[in-house]
């Protein structure tokens, strides 16, 4: 299931360019493009779904994967010394592109906040 105008999912479906990171059957990660801290990576489910509220049952599997990834992703490009994972959700949490994602951020402080 896929939105033919959301940004991320023209990402999925190689549309857009992304500078990658991790992909397999079910997850994009790759590079933002206005990164807010030295490391920043968006973790997007291949599947699109707007907000983690959105989740159901059957994306309980795919959200702890993409959690039990992100230490590892975080690693590889330099945040060795610790990082954050961020959902922002809805309007008020301040989510911009409404396919769920999280962000993963490292490296050097100080960042920009989200």
């Amino acid at each position: 299931m896929s939105d033919a105008d959301c940004i991320f999912c023209r990402i999925v479906r190689g549309e857009l360019p992304s500078k990658k990171a991790y992909e397999d059957d079910e997850l994009i990660v790759f590079h933002d493009i206005n990164p807010a801290a030295p490391v920043h990576l968006l973790m997007v489910p291949k599947e699109h779904f707007a907000t983690l509220a959105d989740a159901r049952a059957e994306h309980e599997r795919l959200l702890g994967k993409m959690l039990l990834l992100a230490p590892r992703l975080a690693r590889e490009q330099g945040a060795t010394n610790g990082f954050r994972v961020v959902a922002n959700n809805g309007p008020d949490g301040g989510q911009e592109v409404y396919h769920l994602h999280l962000h993963v951020l490292g490296g050097p402080r100080p960042w920009k906040r989200l």
